[in-house]
């Protein structure tokens, strides 16, 4: 199949196609350090700048996809939605359908999406799919259910004219067995929260998030099982992902802090080579027992339309008979110390507020406070 992507970040669905044997005929990135990347492991590809400048798409495109800006519709972001001044640009993936009907569309975003402003935006987007003539599904995919200690929700909403997109996207269903916090087991965490969240993780890290809106890294801790507490190197974040170590070294000649946000930022790749396989090989889905969409007072994790009925799907997150693997077994670089002022702020946080915490983490990670602030 061939593939033009808008919104290309770093190229998580691009690599993710090429492995399952596809090909990418157009880019799109506005970020020049992501651009940095792309011309470095898509040397044959020129990305385009500006999705506003794109009349139209390559002639022969067969699946057009699209991780539009999620800053307005994430829960750490400013909320203002579906139409805020980022997020918006996703009106601009419709202008392109519009004029060049791909067979296929896919979109990706948070998962806060279903959420914030009653789920406006996922009406808006499955609305105008269906205006221009679209089935669609989607489905809450999570990465750890794909293989990597991440646990990491993501929206992805396929659509197809004339094909449907239920036998890709909903079946291969399973569920992910429960971790227990378990001390000889690593512990991820976000040390930047805690009174509200904490992203608590076992045998694994929360989801790797884009940094602060002035561009300063964050990534979550790591409680060890010895009861060190320190931070991934960004080649470690790179494999969380999914990306071979060092992808986005490129980006270091703009600025080496952006590496952080475009890994961040990006789509995980072994979801991406998941869909990427099922389009040439979907199953068949058995959707007789799915209730009516109107049924639901909020947007379920997965639903769909074929022919303008919309139902709700009972499938999971995760795929059947996938197993992550350990934490131990990606982090390859030293983990950098937590600070004692991240330390602290830390478990100030976690004491003021009313989060339950596993027994003894907050104790261990005061053990932590201890030893590097008097050595």
């Amino acid at each position: 199949m061939k593939l033009a992507s808008l919104f290309s970040g770093i190229g998580g669905f691009e690599l993710g196609f090429h492995q399952a044997g596809h090909n990418t005929v157009l880019m799109c990135e506005i970020d020049q350090a992501a651009r940095e990347v792309l011309a470095a492991r898509f040397p044959s590809i020129k990305p385009e700048s500006d999705i506003r400048k794109l009349k139209s798409l390559p002639g022969n495109v067969d699946i057009l996809t699209a991780g539009f800006p999620c800053q307005d519709l994430s829960s750490v972001g400013n909320k203002e939605g579906i139409w805020g001044s980022r997020s918006g640009l996703v009106a601009e993936v419709f202008r392109l359908v519009e004029r060049s009907k791909p067979e296929w569309v896919l979109i990706e975003n948070v998962y806060f999406m279903l959420h914030l402003d009653r789920g406006r935006g996922m009406q808006v987007i499955t609305t105008r799919l269906e205006e221009l003539g679209y089935n669609w599904a989607y489905r809450v995919l999570d990465t750890s259910g794909f293989g990597l200690p991440q646990r990491r929700r993501r929206v992805f909403i396929l659509a197809s004219r004339n094909g449907d997109p239920r036998s890709v996207l909903l079946t291969d269903a399973g569920s992910l067995e429960p971790s227990e916090f378990d001390p000889s087991l690593p512990i991820g965490f976000y040390w930047t929260e805690g009174a509200f969240a904490a992203g608590l993780t076992s045998n694994g890290i929360p989801p790797l998030k884009g940094g602060s809106a002035i561009g300063i890294p964050s990534p979550p801790a790591i409680l060890m099982p010895d009861g060190f507490v320190g931070t991934p190197q960004i080649e470690d974040a790179e494999a969380l992902q999914g990306f071979p170590r060092n992808w986005t070294e490129p980006a270091a000649a703009i600025k080496t802090s952006a590496r952080w946000k475009l890994v961040g930022n990006a789509v995980s790749v072994p979801v991406a080579k998941w869909l990427a396989k099922k389009l040439v090989r979907g199953a068949t889905y058995n959707g007789a027992s799915d209730l009516s969409l109107s049924a639901f007072s909020s947007w379920p994790e997965a639903a769909w339309s074929v022919g303008g009925e919309r139902r709700a799907a009972r499938v999971g997150q995760h795929l059947a008979k996938k197993r992550r693997v350990p934490l131990s077994d990606v982090l390859k670089g030293e983990l950098k110390p937590l600070s004692a002022r991240a330390s602290a702020g830390f478990l100030a946080r976690a004491r003021r507020g009313k989060l339950n915490f596993p027994g003894g983490f907050l104790e261990r990670i005061e053990k932590h406070l201890e030893r590097i602030t008097q050595g």
